[in-house]
C-alpha cells in the first residue's frame, strides 16, 4: 500500500534569529525561509516541518515564526496542509510582497501577522494586489503592516501613494517606513517630512532603521 506524503517543499532552513523590519522587528523567531533557484534546499514535507518547529520551539524562546523567503505563497498548499495537521507552537507571521491574495485567503485562520513589504517603485496592479491583501487580512481581524523599504530612487509621491492605498484597504494598517541603510538621518529632514505628511493620511506610521545582518534576518 503506498503511503500518501502529501505537499512538499523547498527550505533553505530554519534559522533563529533577529527579525529585521517590520511590525515585528527586533523580535527573536524562527525563520520558515522558502528557497530562492541559486540557494541550497532541502526538502520537506509539511509532516517535518511542522515537527521541527515544534522541536526548535520547546528548546528555546522565541517571539514567534516567521514564514518568508522566495514568493512563499507559491507554497500555499504546503503552509495549508501543514498549518491545519500541526497546531504551531508560536504565533505565526507571513513576511511577503502581497502578490497572491487568493492564495494568502486560504491561511489567514492560521496566522497572526500579514506583512506586505514594498519598496515604491511597484506598479499600479502590483499595489492593488498588495491592497487587497491588506484588505483580505483586516476583513478576517488578522493584523496586518505595509512595510516601506525605499531605494534610494524612491520618490515621497511613490511612497505616499502605498500609505494612501494602505488606508483605503484598513485603517488598522500599521505602516513602518524604513530608510534606505547609510542615510544621513541627523542631516537630511526629508524623512521627518515624509511622517508629517503620512499621519494627515493615516495615523499609524513609524520611521525605523533596519537592523543590518547577520544580526537582522529575514
Amino acid at each position: 500500500m503506498t503511503k500518501t506524503v502529501g505537499p512538499t517543499a523547498a527550505l533553505a532552513g530554519i534559522p533563529a534569529g533577529i527579525q529585521a523590519i517590520g511590525a515585528w522587528q527586533g523580535r527573536r523567531q524562527l525563520f520558515v525561509r522558502f528557497a530562492a533557484e541559486a540557494e541550497t534546499a532541502t526538502m520537506y514535507t509539511g509532516d517535518a516541518l511542522g515537527g521541527e518547529l515544534k522541536r526548535l520551539a520547546a528548546r528555546s524562546t522565541y517571539h514567534s515564526v516567521s514564514i518568508a523567503g522566495r514568493d512563499p505563497l507559491a507554497n500555499a498548499d504546503f503552509l495549508g496542509a501543514m498549518l491545519e495537521k500541526h497546531e504551531a507552537p508560536l504565533p505565526v507571521m507571513l513576511d511577503h510582497d502581497g502578490q497572491r491574495p487568493e492564495a494568502l485567503a486560504t491561511l489567514l485562520p492560521r496566522l497572526s501577522m500579514v506583512q506586505v513589504v514594498m519598496d515604491g517603485s511597484e506598479p499600479a496592479v502590483t499595489v492593488e494586489r498588495a491592497a487587497e491583501s491588506l484588505r483580505l487580512a483586516a476583513g478576517r481581524k488578522v493584523a496586518h503592516a505595509l512595510v516601506l523599504c525605499p531605494g534610494e530612487q524612491a520618490t515621497d509621491s511613490q511612497l505616499l501613494r502605498l500609505v494612501e492605498q494602505a488606508h483605503v484597504a484598513s485603517a488598522e494598517t500599521q505602516v513602518v517606513v524604513h530608510p534606505p541603510v547609510g542615510v544621513p538621518l541627523d542631516r537630511d529632514r526629508r524623512w521627518i517630512t515624509l511622517i508629517e505628511r503620512a499621519v494627515t493620511t493615516h495615523a499609524d506610521v513609524r520611521l525605523a532603521l533596519r537592523i543590518p545582518g547577520p544580526t537582522g534576518m529575514r
